[in-house]
């Protein structure tokens, strides 16, 4: 699909229903996921989105739930992680978590003997194995090589993902599209409207999602095809497009999308 790129929308008054990813989203990468941090003021922002849209706000994210927690501590929200495999359906509720199969277990331990000596980082999220290459690009290509040769040997029901600067093993079932649709039978987002920000291929499922229920995708930093039906430029301007349409400083609302 083409996109609208640059044309991000201004939303109208209405009952929407917020998800967002981070990383990419409203997070700028890093080498090393642990290398980023949160300031205060996308925490206050977000705690104002909340207020406004009385709940209706959830990250969508391939981070654990524990991660996302210690990144915006003190703030917590509604959130599915690892691409939906864990979920928090109330802040202050319990976290339905996921582990890590055996066979997933030594499949990490062997591409770590290989890959982990050079600059890559090999994430271990339960039944997901992320192995990031941002610092070491040139690797891309045998990272996805090892994953995909690792398919033949689980257990039917695992798909790999190739992302901007990594690849990512996980089930069939880690989907962000399917988390959403989770949330939006929930109060307090049900009979709202969806609109979702992410900006890698994984959030692809998402976005089809959305638009299947007549809300608002949009793709930030796209790059190549997107089902993303709007882009925004990067996660600056992101940030920027959440405050101006559901953070406390409201602007001229000229080009509204109802």
């Amino acid at each position: 699909m083409n996109i609208q790129a640059d044309l991000t929308p201004r939303l109208s008054e209405g009952r929407w229903a917020l998800f967002l990813d981070i990383d990419g989203t409203l997070l700028e990468h890093a080498a090393h996921p642990d290398s980023v941090s949160v300031g205060e003021e996308l925490r206050l922002l977000l705690e104002a989105i909340e207020r406004r849209l009385d709940g209706a706000l959830a990250f969508i994210t391939g981070r654990s739930i524990a991660s996302v927690d210690g990144l915006f501590d003190p703030l917590k929200l509604r959130i599915a992680g690892l691409y939906g495999l864990e979920h928090r359906l109330t802040p202050d509720g319990q976290i339905e978590a996921a582990d890590e199969p055996a066979d997933m277990a030594a499949l990490a331990d062997e591409i770590e003997l290989e890959l982990a000596s050079k600059a890559v980082y090999i994430e271990r999220k339960g039944p997901v194995l992320a192995i990031h290459t941002r610092a070491a690009p040139h690797l891309l290509a045998r990272a996805t090589e090892l994953v995909e040769a690792a398919l033949a040997r689980l257990p039917e029901g695992y798909r790999v993902i190739a992302g901007n600067a990594g690849v990512e093993l996980m089930p069939l079932e880690a989907v962000k599209g399917a988390a959403i649709r989770r949330f939006m039978q929930l109060d307090p987002f049900t009979g709202r409207r969806p609109v979702f920000l992410g900006d890698d291929t994984s959030d692809e499922n998402g976005f089809e999602t959305v638009n299947a229920a007549g809300g608002i995708s949009i793709r930030v930093k796209p790059q190549g095809e997107t089902a993303a039906r709007f882009a925004i430029a990067d996660v600056a301007s992101a940030i920027a497009w959440l405050e101006a349409n559901f953070g406390t400083k409201q602007t001229d609302r000229d080009n509204l999308v109802a």
